[in-house]
């Protein structure tokens, strides 16, 4: 099992398909990461050789920002726009949708499950 990035990639998938398991890399990413590594996409993740695992690593670390640092960012953007009072900041800190969606009906998930209202019925 292949650890990059402080996760562990399944070893029985093929090489772009478990570099998406990495928090910030997705489909695109990970396909973009095999060319510029010169890894073929087609072979699985415990048919490659550690020099290639090692190169892989070193094109992450030096060009991209995945886990915690990226989590860390988002969080801290997050913050940063609840601490100025902005309506995005205000959504989030209400926790309703953030960009236009409407909140009349649907909107379950942000704003978690129904409660009931005493007295109203219809």
């Amino acid at each position: 099992m292949a650890r990059i990035a402080g996760v562990n990639l399944p070893a029985a998938k093929r090489v772009p398909i478990a570099l998406t398991y990495i928090h910030g890399i997705g489909s695109t990413t990970a396909t973009q990461i095999c060319e510029a590594t010169d890894i073929d996409v087609s072979r699985r993740l415990n048919e490659i050789s550690d020099a290639d695992l090692a190169k892989i690593r070193e094109y992450i670390d030096q060009n991209l920002e995945v886990e915690g640092d990226l989590r860390r960012e988002v969080s801290m953007n997050v913050k940063r726009l609840m601490d100025l009072g902005c309506y995005r900041g205000l959504r989030h800190r209400r926790g309703l949708p953030v960009r236009g969606q409407r909140t009349h009906t649907n909107a379950r998930t942000r704003k978690g499950p129904a409660k009931p209202i005493a007295g109203k019925k219809k």
